[in-house]
Parts: C-alpha cells; sequence; structure tokens
C-alpha cells in the first residue's frame, strides 16, 4: 500500500485547507473518511472471502482423502472375509468329504434373506373391537355428525326471560 508518514499527510491537510476552504473541510473531510472506511471493508471482505474459498478447496481435498481411505479399508475387509468364507468352505467340504473341493471353490455359499411378509392386520376390526365405555371416555366419535349439529348440541341454553 501507499506509504503515508505525518509530514505527508500535513501537507495535503494544508493543500486541501486552502483548496477546499475551511467551510466545506469538516464534510469533505467526513466523506473521504466514509469512503476509505467503505474501502477498508471492501477489501476486508475480499479477504475473508479468498481464505473460506481457500479453507473450502483444502476441507474438499480432505474429505475425498478420507472417502479413499475409507473406501479401501472396506474393499480390504471384504477381501479378507471372502478369502476366510472361501477357506472355511474348503475345509468345510474337506471334513465332510462333500466333494473334491474343486466345483466349490468359485462358489461362496449365501442363503436368501427371509421373505417378508406384511401381517395383514384390519385396523377396522381392531377399532370396533374398542368397548363403547372406553370410546365415550376418551372422546372418540362413534357416529358421524355434521358441523351444525355439533354446534347445535353444544350450544349453551337460553336464558328465559
Amino acid at each position: 500500500m501507499i506509504d503515508f508518514g505525518f509530514d505527508k499527510l500535513a501537507l495535503i491537510g494544508a493543500v486541501a485547507l486552502i483548496v477546499i476552504g475551511p467551510e466545506k473541510l469538516p464534510r469533505v473531510a467526513r466523506t473521504v473518511g466514509h469512503l476509505v472506511g467503505k474501502a477498508q471493508r471492501y477489501v476486508a471482505d475480499v479477504k475473508a472471502e479468498v481464505n473460506r474459498s481457500i479453507e473450502l478447496d483444502e476441507l474438499k481435498k480432505m474429505k475425498t482423502q478420507f472417502e479413499d481411505a475409507a473406501r479401501n479399508v472396506e474393499q480390504s475387509v471384504n477381501q479378507e472375509l471372502h478369502d476366510t468364507t472361501r477357506d472355511l468352505e474348503q475345509s468345510w467340504n474337506q471334513a465332510t468329504g462333500l466333494g473334491s473341493g474343486t466345483a466349490a471353490e468359485g462358489s461362496v455359499y449365501e442363503p436368501l434373506p427371509p421373505h417378508y411378509e406384511h401381517p395383514r392386520k384390519n385396523w377396522r376390526l381392531k377399532r370396533g373391537a374398542t368397548p363403547q365405555w372406553y370410546k365415550h371416555r376418551n372422546g372418540v366419535r362413534t357416529r358421524v355428525q355434521s358441523g351444525a349439529a355439533r354446534v347445535a348440541r353444544f350450544r349453551p341454553p337460553r336464558a328465559s326471560s
């Protein structure tokens, strides 16, 4: 940035006092101060935005590194599990005498997951099985009633004159 010492600022102030005049100088100085403040805030915002973008790039790089490491760990665990399963099957086949082990080497036995079947519960039957006294006590409506009928039902009685 431009380096202003005290002597340069005093010279600029004296010239401004002569050129602008003593009546307008405070207003001009205030306006210049506001403009300089805005410029400083703008520069600070730009610096902050650049720093945020740099940090964001670094975080993205770290994220990809962690994802790659996790993927490598997952692949190694799956490979070890597959090797262990194959070795166990070979040992089992040799121990039980179910074959020479050549046909079963490539295939890994994976049982099928149980088939989900919906319990087919009928909520209407359940709702009908609830006793009437329980429904009445808990405010469950058992009959359809229009809005006007409901208002008329709960309207306070008229006072007789």
